[in-house]
């Protein structure tokens, strides 16, 4: 399915950037029986409902023209919200410096969770600052990272 995501975000960006908005990331997932492609847009001052709707005009016609995706499914789009996921390389370059969240599929020093500093990453690890101690992480071992929001 990633592939299906990079055609879309490949396709949707130029306009998408044209409507001044940024796209943070294309999801095409299914849950449950049903498909669903979530696109998450982005600027400086936030996203509202009339900036997705905005953005849902403007693409659901180029989708439908590219028909990229065979399976019906339901477009969705979205601001990334205040805890973002973090999936691709220009995430983490973002978040250099930041706290974030990482969830793990087996523990790592006793902790499926870590929340600390990202430090540095490459395409083997992340490195993650915790109590002024470094943990460097396997990519492979990581289920799911995020930006953290001190409420």
């Amino acid at each position: 399915m990633a592939n299906i995501e990079n055609k879309v975000e490949e396709l949707l960006e130029n306009t998408i950037n044209k409507l001044g908005y940024n796209l943070y990331d294309v999801e095409y997932v299914k849950e449950a029986k049903n498909y669903f492609l979530r696109i998450f847009i982005d600027k400086d001052d936030g996203i509202n409902l009339d900036d997705c709707e905005k953005v849902n005009n403007a693409i659901t016609d180029l989708l439908d023209e590219a028909d990229l995706i065979s399976d019906q499914y339901f477009l969705e789009v979205s601001s990334p919200g205040v805890e973002r996921i973090i999936r691709k390389e220009k995430h983490l370059n973002e978040n250099i410096g930041n706290e974030i969240e990482v969830k793990l599929y087996k523990p790592i020093e006793g902790n499926k969770q870590i929340v600390g500093i990202l430090k540095s990453f490459d395409n083997s690890n992340v490195v993650i600052e915790v109590l002024e101690k470094e943990i460097s992480i396997p990519r492979k071992e990581i289920s799911l990272m995020k930006t953290t929001f001190n409420w």
